[in-house]
Order: structure tokens, then C-alpha cells, then sequence
């Protein structure tokens, strides 16, 4: 074990709540201590959400080692379903409270509530957040479906032709990046392509709605982080199989709409002709040849960081110079990827090997979490979020959704722009000589610091006004390309263009500071 100032992911309990308080009439009662209750901001604070996540905690105190904790927590417990009334109730315990084994699942069967009582045992000390939001999900679904599967190894009946294909949508949770965004994109695109969606889990459902799970068709599995092990259980219990396309960018939203089309037995043709987005235009486009070979670093959790591998590396024509993540048990993904575009895969959860790994690359562009914003930053070194863990800045007022059509147009204008900061690259040539723009200086709107400009020597004044350049036509003094360089940047072009076309209507070969102001007189008139 060691101290850091940041982590990518919490315990597994804060993987519990991310699932607890995506749901509706559920509560988690969660034994730990006065200091883990932190957890209720992550939810109130960056992901700004109106309400408190469903969750009671029983905040024991150092006195209380000496007493009875167990009573403590089923008293806790039975308060929290007198004054919440939820269809079922989750119970466990934060790292600090496993440490004195009290059973919370054991505990809470104890009471005799009139709801289920569903017993999370997540071992905080070898597995973290994705892992117990997973976990979680796949306790409810089988908590809840389960009794409602059939008889192990009964054939799943084929779909009444006249009846609608359904599916359901798994994996979105609270404090996912721009999950609320993502389901909207893809239930519009499902709607479009004629596919009903019976249920999304976690987000917004009900006890009840998971034990309708298994009405459905087959399952959309949009974050296979959170997603994939419950989708595995429907698919072993109840038949349903799955997707495995995540549909990031516009080549796998194209391969999802197939592969939906080819689960539901419909035909997606017309669909996939009609629908568009303006990215793969905009990179093709005359104005976006220079994003061509810009050197990408991607470090993200594993869903988002092979999507973006391939968008980087076949849509936008990007070099990806590594990729990688911090979650190891989809590790094996991201190796795949990134032998596939030739490069080594960072499996780290230390940010500290990251950032080396970053400085090592020198990338023109990272792809990365809150982490890796920071590091860039401080590198000076555009980058764009496309992952979690995030920041109150990820939890935007309007829809920004990553996955299907609007997503990859929301793609395009994020990658992008760190790289444009508004200004073509001819543009960002012709102000390089300016003090803000010298090739020496950092991208300041990166937040790095400052550099200045090295100072010119003072001219010898016993050498002669050589021309400052060879080019054909009038040759600059040293004097008068210094005095230009006063004019401000943005019309200094068109004073260089007026000087040597009023010197060159005069046959001077060489323009001075009096060729530089005769031409202002001359063109003020």
C-alpha cells in the first residue's frame, strides 16, 4: 500500500453508490465511519445532482469500537427504511468498517424487513470502483430476475414475428462520463431503427424493472465495465444475447447499427443511409489537413480508451504514440489495440507513471481523464477528456454525448480544438513572430508558463544595413525589418505586402525605416 494525491478509481463501495444512486426506490445502508461519508459529494458537488444519493450511513465514532456496532447498525438500517420506503434495500460496508467484520449482509436479514435486503460484499482491499459497480449491478439482476428465469437449459421461445424487437440498455450509472448524454443518443438511434427499449439499468430503473429484464430480446451493453458481467448472466440465463460494439465514432456506430439490426432480425439499410454527421467531412475538409499526424497520447478506462484509439487513428488521422489504462481487468483490450496501431500499452493505475510516460512522448495531444488533464497542463500540452475519473466541468448544462452520430460530431469539436485554438494553421505561422506566438513560447492557453523571448543583440554599428533576406525583389534592412516587427501582428502582413509593393513600383532594392514610413504616408493618403 502506498499514499497518493490522486487515484482513478474509489472503493468499491463508491462503485455501489454510483449504481444505488442511478436507481429509483432503492437505498444503500452502508456501515462506515464518520469520514467515509465524502462519498455524497462526489454526486452532489461534480456531478450536480438536485438530490442526495439514496444512501444512510451508520457514521460510527472511535467510542463506538468499544460498543455494540452490530446494534448500531440495525438500528440504523430499520430507520432507514421507516423514513425512505424503498422497494429493496442494499446494505455493506466502506473499507474502514470491513476492517471489524460486523455482517451487514447477515445483520439486515436479521430485521425481517418487508422488502429485500441485498447483500453487497465488496472486498474494499483488492478490488476498486468499476469492479464494485459491476458487482453490483450483477447482485440486483440476479437478486431481482432471478426468479423470474427459466428452468436451466429451456431453449428461449423465437419472437413473435408481428411483435416489435426489444432490448435492453446496461451499464449507465451516476459519475459516468456523459452517460445521461450517451443513452439519450443511443435510445433516439434504437427508436429510428424500429427497436423498443424495455429497460435501462441502472440509470433510472426500479427493483421491479430489473425483474422485467428478461422480457426483452437481447441487451445493448453500452459500458462493458459496468455492464458486461450482468449482460453475461441474462445471456447464460435467459438466452439474451448481447452487443459487443461500443458505438463510439462513426465506424462503430455504423458496426452497432448492423450488429442491433442483426440481433433483431430487421433491416437496418435505410437507417444507415440517412443518418450522418459532419466529422468525417471535417476531417477530410482542406482547413483539417493539419491535424493529420499529430501525435496522440490516450490513457482512459478501457471502454473509452480503445474507442479512441481508433477514432484518433482511422478517422482523424491522428499518429496514437501510446495508449492505456488504469483499469486491469479490461487490460487485455487495450493491449490488443495498441498492438494493432503498433504501439506499447500503460497499464498503470499511478498517475505518476503516466505523467513520465506523457514527458517521455512529448504527445501534441492527450486523450485522457481529470489525471491526465492536470499533467498536460502542466506540460503545456492540449488535451480533451473523454473518460472517468472526471470533474465538475465533465457535467455540462447542454447534451455532449460520446457515442453514435451527435457523439462524434461532439468528438470532432473536442479533440480538435485544443489543437486549433481557434486559429488556422497559416495563421498560427504568420503570428509566430509575435511575442505571444514566437517559436519558443508555450501555448499559453495550455497554462504553461510564459516564455519569454530571447533578447536581440544590439546591432554592430560598424557593420553595414545588410538586407535582412534573400528573396527576389526589394531586401528588408536589418532596421526596417526590425521597426516592422513594432507594427502589431495582426496587420504587420499587410504593412510588409503594402512596403515592398510601393518599393518595388519605385525600382529600391532595399527598403529602409524611410521606405518603411514613406508607404504609410503612402497608402494613409
Amino acid at each position: 500500500m502506498k499514499l497518493a494525491v490522486w487515484t482513478y478509481e474509489g472503493p468499491p463501495h463508491v462503485g455501489a453508490m454510483r449504481v444505488a444512486t442511478a436507481m429509483r426506490d432503492i437505498h444503500y445502508v452502508l456501515h462506515a465511519p464518520q469520514g467515509d461519508t465524502y462519498a455524497d459529494l462526489l454526486f452532489t458537488m461534480i456531478e450536480r445532482l438536485p438530490t442526495r444519493p439514496p444512501v444512510t450511513y451508520t457514521t460510527f465514532q472511535a467510542r463506538d469500537l468499544g460498543t455494540d456496532t452490530a446494534e448500531l447498525f440495525k438500528r440504523t438500517l430499520g430507520e432507514a427504511y421507516e423514513r425512505f420506503k424503498p422497494q429493496a434495500v442494499m446494505v455493506g460496508a466502506s473499507c474502514t468498517a470491513e476492517l471489524i467484520q460486523d455482517d451487514p449482509g447477515g445483520l439486515g436479514r436479521t430485521l425481517g424487513l418487508p422488502v429485500p435486503v441485498v447483500p453487497l460484499e465488496l472486498p474494499s482491499y483488492q478490488r476498486k470502483e468499476n469492479w464494485g459497480a459491476s458487482e453490483t449491478l450483477y447482485q440486483l439482476v440476479r437478486a431481482f430476475a432471478g426468479p423470474n428465469a427459466p428452468e436451466a437449459g429451456t431453449e428461449r421461445a423465437p419472437r413473435d414475428p408481428a411483435a416489435r424487437a426489444s432490448c435492453n440498455i446496461l451499464g449507465p450509472t451516476a459519475l459516468g462520463f456523459r452517460h445521461r448524454d450517451d443513452v439519450d443518443e443511443i435510445v433516439g438511434l434504437l427508436g429510428r431503427l424500429g427497436v423498443e427499449v424495455r429497460v435501462i439499468a441502472p440509470q433510472g430503473a426500479t427493483p421491479a424493472d430489473l425483474a422485467r429484464l428478461g422480457e426483452a430480446d437481447f441487451n445493448v451493453v453500452l459500458y462493458p465495465e459496468t455492464g458486461e458481467a450482468a449482460a453475461r448472466w441474462l445471456e447464460k440465463t435467459f438466452g439474451q444475447p448481447r452487443t459487443r460494439t461500443v458505438p463510439i465514432g462513426i465506424g462503430a456506430t455504423r458496426a452497432f447499427i448492423q450488429e442491433v439490426a442483426d440481433l433483431a432480425g430487421i433491416d437496418a439499410s435505410a437507417v444507415l443511409d440517412r443518418e450522418q454527421s459532419r466529422l468525417p467531412w471535417y476531417s477530410r475538409s482542406i482547413d483539417s489537413t493539419y491535424l493529420t499526424g499529430k501525435r496522440v497520447f490516450i490513457f482512459a478506462d478501457a471502454t473509452h480508451a480503445v474507442a479512441a484509439a481508433r477514432v484518433a487513428a482511422h478517422e482523424f488521422g491522428f499518429e496514437v504514440v501510446g495508449v492505456g489504462t488504469y483499469d486491469r481487468t479490461f487490460a487485455r483490450d487495450v493491449r490488443a489495440v495498441a498492438e494493432e496501431l503498433g504501439t506499447e500499452a500503460l497499464i498503470t493505475d499511478d498517475y505518476l507513471e503516466v505523467e513520465d510516460r506523457i514527458t517521455e512522448l512529448r504527445p501534441e495531444l492527450v486523450l485522457g481523464t481529470q489525471m491526465e488533464r492536470h499533467i498536460a497542463k502542466r506540460l503545456g500540452i492540449g488535451c480533451a477528456v473523454i473518460s472517468a475519473p472526471v470533474h465538475v466541468q465533465d457535467f455540462p448544462a447542454r447534451r455532449s454525448p460520446q457515442m453514435g452520430f451527435e457523439g462524434a460530431n461532439v468528438l470532432w469539436d473536442t479533440w480538435v480544438h485544443p489543437l486549433m485554438m481557434g486559429l488556422e494553421e497559416h495563421l498560427l505561422g504568420m503570428f509566430r513572430g509575435d511575442f505571444e506566438f514566437h517559436d519558443d513560447a508555450g501555448a499559453s492557453h495550455h497554462g504553461a508558463a510564459p516564455t519569454p523571448r530571447a533578447e536581440e543583440p544590439d546591432p554592430d554599428p560598424t557593420s553595414p544595413a545588410e538586407p535582412a533576406n534573400d528573396t527576389d525583389g526589394p531586401h528588408w534592412s536589418q532596421d526596417a525589418d526590425r521597426e516592422l516587427r513594432k507594427v502589431p501582428f495582426f496587420v504587420r502582413g499587410k504593412a510588409r505586402r503594402n512596403t515592398e509593393t510601393f518599393a518595388r513600383d519605385r525600382g529600391l532594392d532595399t527598403i529602409t525605416i524611410e521606405t518603411l514610413y514613406d508607404a504609410k504616408a503612402h497608402y494613409a493618403r
